[in-house]
């Protein structure tokens, strides 16, 4: 009777076997997983479309990408958030960028100044909603020293501060060239 009930189900070795094999493609996978996310964060990854040069070339002008102290910052420090959460719905989204690219809708300077208005707002849409997320992994209202700055600039972050302003409401333009607004009649032809 105790034969047939062992033959019958499956032995606690066998239990013990597929729990490690699960568990160690488990930690390939993530490591994997891993390295891809990290591969995508790079300078060399966001900027190998054609269209992206265009950013690149803006940035390498910036106080973010040169600067007396020799820190920059690349693509993934201002467009990708650090958390798991937020990071994986940016990377899913980014799909749009790279359709566009082989849709040939921004591969070319002409093309991509003709969209630029609207991917910047929506960039800048998107950094109201998460209160300037990634501007604040590096610049923090706490952290802030106010006495270091110019009047002028210590007074404009002191009245954003206090009206709840978010980094992105003052600072367009600080990475990439800031869009001009299109006239009324651009807009009209878009609708057309």
């Amino acid at each position: 009777m105790a034969r047939d009930q062992k033959s019958a189900g499956i032995s606690r070795t066998k239990l013990f076997l597929i729990f490690i094999i699960i568990f160690g493609a488990g930690i390939v996978f993530a490591g994997l997983f891993n390295v891809g996310l990290s591969a995508t964060n790079t300078m060399e990854f966001c900027t190998d479309c054609h269209s992206m040069k265009i950013n690149l070339e803006e940035l390498q002008e910036t106080v973010h990408y040169k600067n007396n102290s020799g820190v920059s910052a690349t693509c993934a420090d201002c467009h990708v958030p650090k958390d798991f959460g937020p990071k994986m719905v940016a990377k899913i989204l980014a799909y749009k960028d790279v359709l566009h690219e082989f849709l040939g809708t921004i591969d070319t300077k002409e093309k991509f100044e003709q969209h630029r208005w609207d991917m910047a707002n929506r960039v800048w849409d998107k950094m109201r909603a998460n209160d300037s997320r990634e501007c604040r992994s590096c610049h923090a209202w706490e952290n802030m020293d106010l006495s270091g700055q110019s009047r002028s600039a210590r007074n404009r972050h002191s009245s954003a501060r206090d009206e709840g302003k978010t980094c992105i409401d003052c600072h367009k333009g600080i990475a990439h060239e800031e869009p001009d607004e299109p006239d009324e009649e651009d807009v009209a032809e878009k609708q057309e």
